[in-house]
């Protein structure tokens, strides 16, 4: 318990899911975690988890594509704690499974606005905290369809692509202010955007497509994510790691 010790962090979509196990993390490392969603019996239910784990949290309902919640949010965290060490940009969607040539423009718009724009808003507001602290480490949650094509998601495609890019040029921008921004790609996880959608047979056949064979955690993907808010990565900024069983090796 000492890799986040007496850091404040925040954490988006930590509802259910990577979300969720990444607040669980953050806080079993010592942290004081905000919990952020839009769902708010999941959102307190994550709290709850950790307060009973003897951690420290509470939850801030705010929905991610939003500008103002963004800044609020951080307002918030500022006036309960006094400054922001740590943020998980994990919030994001899916969106429908079309062709290109027949996804519907505002499809396209909402799920921008989550995945994109919303992790924009996100950093823009923790930066400004940040720089005020001295510094703090920022990690975006991408995907693997930041490196490769998700056929018929094309907007969660670009999405993710533009979270790397702007992953990228936050570290380029404030390094020098002790700000680290890195992004992590996870492969096909074990979460419930899939276990709720998919049968037997399609969910073993989604684990194939790694050289590992299984599905990955949400632990483990939350393990990934701690290292890299902590002081242990801290000359790792502008990164984008991949967390997929092998997927995009071959």
């Amino acid at each position: 318990m000492s890799l986040l010790k007496d850091k404040v962090a925040v954490v988006s979509g930590a509802g259910s899911g990577i979300g969720r196990a990444i607040a669980e993390t953050y806080a079993n490392e010592g942290a004081k975690v905000v919990i952020t969603d839009i769902n708010e019996d999941h959102g307190n239910h994550t709290v709850k988890a950790i307060q009973e784990a003897g951690g420290e949290a509470f939850f801030v309902k705010a929905d991610s594509s939003s500008a103002e919640d963004n800044k609020r949010l951080v307002e918030e965290i500022v006036k309960k704690y006094g400054r922001l060490d740590v943020a998980c940009n994990n919030a994001g969607m899916g969106g429908p499974a079309t062709p290109t040539g027949e996804y519907e423009p505002e499809s396209w718009d909402k799920v921008i606005a989550l995945n994109l724009s919303g992790v924009f808003y996100a950093c823009r507001y923790q930066i400004e905290q940040m720089t005020k602290n001295g510094g703090g480490s920022i990690v975006n949650i991408a995907s693997i369809h930041g490196t490769v094509a998700a056929p018929n998601s094309v907007a969660y495609t670009a999405s993710k692509h533009g979270v790397v890019g702007l992953t990228k040029n936050i570290a380029a921008e404030y390094g020098e202010k002790g700000i680290r921004c890195n992004a992590v790609g996870p492969g096909y996880i074990e979460t419930p955007l899939l276990t709720d959608h998919l049968n037997k047979d399609m969910m073993e056949a989604v684990a194939r497509k790694s050289p590992m064979n299984r599905l990955g955690t949400p632990q483990e993907i939350a393990d990934l994510v701690t290292f890299l808010s902590s002081d242990k990565s801290s000359f790792t900024t502008g990164s984008y790691i991949i967390a997929d069983g092998g997927y995009t090796a071959i």
